[in-house]
């Protein structure tokens, strides 16, 4: 990751935890949540690996490279939801002064309303794959960082949830059917998960 990337994330979660910056809000936040439970299930993978583990060291590898990627992944996918919301914002500053450009904003609208469901909708998808991640470790783990693993799995869920609350908020103003009945279905298997 390069350094511009790492300093774009932790600004993003320097604005969540601004109260006056509206620039982010629970999507980039349930997006960190996801990696840091991701982040989280790498620590306890490696601190699980060992001569008195219930695993070969390659189980708990595959999991500790899985858990990595998805950390990146869902820090990449903060920004991407931030970025999401903005589009949003400005599609409907655009100007509407004639039928050309009521048509155009219109059509700025849902597509930035489709791809602020999109994204959240894809953070949920890394947050239940960081869950299950998470099921594959417990009883598995190190017995010494249970807790961190509970915290992952609170984590993971919350992040879960807070995608798919945001997935929710963003779907009612879709105009087009096939692409609300398309997220609207995925959301729904993700909430069985």
């Amino acid at each position: 990751m390069s350094a511009t990337a790492r300093d774009d994330q932790i600004a993003a979660f320097l604005r969540v935890l601004d109260p006056a910056d509206t620039s982010t809000g629970g999507g980039t936040a349930s997006a960190i949540a996801g990696a840091m439970a991701a982040a989280l299930v790498a620590m306890v993978s490696h601190l699980s690996a060992g001569p008195d583990a219930a695993e070969p060291v390659a189980y708990y590898e595959d999991i500790a490279q899985a858990g990595n990627a998805l950390t990146a992944a869902l820090l990449e996918g903060a920004d991407e939801d931030t970025r999401a919301f903005a589009s949003v914002r400005a599609a409907y500053r655009l100007p509407r002064e004639s039928e050309v450009e009521v048509a155009a904003r219109r059509a700025a609208i849902q597509s930035g309303l489709i791809n602020a469901a999109r994204v959240p909708l894809r953070n949920a998808q890394r947050c239940a794959q960081v869950a299950a991640l998470v099921g594959r470790l417990e009883g598995r783990a190190n017995p010494r960082v249970t807790s961190d693993l509970q915290c992952a799995a609170y984590l993971a869920r919350a992040g879960l949830q807070g995608c798919l609350a945001n997935v929710d908020i963003n779907l009612p103003s879709i105009k087009e059917p096939v692409a609300a009945e398309e997220i609207r279905t995925q959301a729904r298997d993700l909430r069985l998960t």
